[in-house]
């Protein structure tokens, strides 16, 4: 059990003639009271925080190798190991398009949904083209491709379609995992979201695409979305590009957005590291200004074990 002890302090002078505290030392007994228990509130408030955050970092681990070792295994039996960049990409389409039959019922597909266990295997999320994507990078990352998320938006800079783009002989060819295809000209070349851009290749791209939407053009696009936080987004987005420049075009960043057992990992991992920091802090300021020192964790184990080892002998 997490418990402090007040440190020792050398007894301050009493006033002349007197044993009584001074009205100073009396103001200061009373105003310490109240803080101290409420230091050492936020202190057992923190630890309790502080341990539930490890534990959460630990289950998140365990839960994202778990899904690595699933998608692993998946890819594995989906895309050939020895197979080009480009083959690979074509096996993960054909596979959706035409693999084994899944399960009809299954989550709602208006709903996200980022675990992989899910996209893989649920006809209804495979059809929906954020899911599509999530299978389609979650498989083309285990299987050893630089892949990452594309947003298509519009002038509203609202999401009106995700695809995916795929490194492949040092260019980011568009492959649109919804409809099972890879973005290619009319001379059969691969194309890039630069040269989706012009209207007369993407036309000439997506013609033969039955039941493309002809609005869902490539104009504006993005990797990540985070005006939905309005001014915060804002400043977190100036903030990121003044840090590091290239981050939204991380493959690190859209695999993050696309699995969930990552994305809990992560956040818990960053939870463990500000409590931490809080910790330390609570910790000196109780030490230097309170004049608290609380029991550090490894004295608590060593009496436990002392006490248990007393015990038994």
């Amino acid at each position: 059990m997490l418990r402090s002890v007040r440190a020792d302090k050398p007894a301050v002078p009493r006033g002349p003639l007197t044993s009584q505290p001074t009205p100073a030392e009396f103001a200061a007994t009373e105003l310490r009271a109240p803080t101290h228990t409420l230091f050492r509130a936020v202190w057992y408030a923190g630890n309790v925080l502080l341990i539930l955050a490890i534990l959460l970092a630990a289950y998140s681990a365990v839960w994202e190798y778990s899904t690595r070792k699933y998608l692993k295994g998946f890819s594995d039996a989906v895309v050939p190991f020895s197979s080009s960049d480009e083959a690979k990409a074509d096996a993960i389409l054909r596979w959706m398009s035409d693999g084994p039959s899944r399960q009809i019922a299954g989550p709602d597909a208006s709903s996200p949904d980022r675990d992989p266990a899910d996209t893989l295997n649920y006809a209804s999320l495979l059809r929906v083209c954020g899911s599509a994507t999530n299978a389609f990078i979650n498989l083309g990352d285990s299987a050893g491709l630089m892949v990452r998320r594309l947003l298509l938006l519009d002038s509203q800079r609202t999401t009106k379609h995700v695809v995916a783009e795929v490194l492949i002989d040092g260019r980011w060819i568009v492959i649109d995992p919804a409809f099972r295809r890879v973005m290619r000209g009319s001379d059969g070349s691969l194309l890039t979201r630069e040269q989706l851009s012009d209207p007369t290749i993407f036309s000439a791209a997506t013609r033969d695409i039955k039941g493309y939407d002809p609005s869902n053009t490539f104009e504006s696009t993005a990797h990540v979305r985070i005006y939905r936080l309005r001014f915060a987004g804002s400043a977190l987005r100036s903030a990121l590009n003044r840090l590091l420049p290239d981050w939204e075009d991380s493959t690190a960043i859209s695999l993050l957005m696309e699995r969930e057992s990552l994305a809990t990992m992560v956040a818990a991992l960053v939870l463990v590291f500000l409590l931490g920091l809080l910790r330390v802090g609570l910790r000196w300021y109780g030490e230097k200004r309170l004049g608290i020192r609380p029991v550090r964790v490894r004295q608590q184990i060593r009496r436990a074990i002392h006490a248990f080892v007393d015990t038994a002998g």
